[in-house]
């Protein structure tokens, strides 16, 4: 998996409709919910359910075993975490779900991997930026994907990207609750931009 994923910390359910529309015709092809989101189960279903074929539904701030088994029965197909437990990667292969756990250190990546997990969370994104992204990137095996999430923004994406990512989540730069649609979209488009052009 590669790309930009949207990161819609704090949405409510009656937004995601609308805010999907404007996303995905930016061009972003991953949308997550953040578990720490009002009623965020309501969210990923519907999320799933309306754009599911359109758009790679993720749950985020998944942080144990149950939650991947809530998220899984509503829908979500991608799991990311703000840290890396072996059981929760785990449970998320069990359910034919992507697994991207947080590491923040070389050894947290191994580790991931030999769990099971699908690509790699660099997280905080913004201390953990571009210099120590191309380091990793010289010992991790070349099909390891990463993603940098946490402070990347538009005028740093193409550093992450020169750097070695596959990937960013791009979260309070992209969305924060009371954000019009059409103010997440031009800031979607920005973004694509920028990742295109990097």
């Amino acid at each position: 998996m590669h790309g930009l994923i949207a990161i819609l910390r704090g949405v409510q359910p009656l937004e995601v409709d609308a805010l999907a529309a404007v996303l995905v015709d930016a061009g972003f092809g991953t949308i997550e919910v953040p578990l720490n989101s009002p009623d965020p189960l309501k969210s990923i279903s519907r999320l799933a359910r309306d754009w599911g074929s359109r758009a790679l539904v993720g749950a985020g701030t998944v942080i144990s075993v149950e939650q991947v088994d809530a998220v899984a029965d509503a829908g979500a197909r991608l799991v990311l975490s703000p840290h890396l437990d072996a059981t929760v990667v785990a449970r998320c292969k069990a359910r034919g779900l992507i697994a991207m756990p947080g590491v923040a250190t070389p050894s947290e990546g191994f580790a991931a991997l030999r769990a099971g997990a699908d690509a790699l969370k660099l997280f905080p994104g913004d201390v953990l930026g571009p210099p120590v992204v191309k380091a990793w990137r010289a010992v991790f095996p070349s099909e390891v994907a990463f993603f940098s999430v946490g402070g990347v923004s538009v005028g740093n994406l193409a550093a992450f990207k020169a750097a070695g990512v596959q990937g960013a989540g791009i979260g309070s730069a992209l969305y924060a609750p009371g954000l019009s649609a059409g103010a997440v979209h031009e800031r979607a488009r920005a973004f694509v931009a920028a990742w295109g052009a990097a």
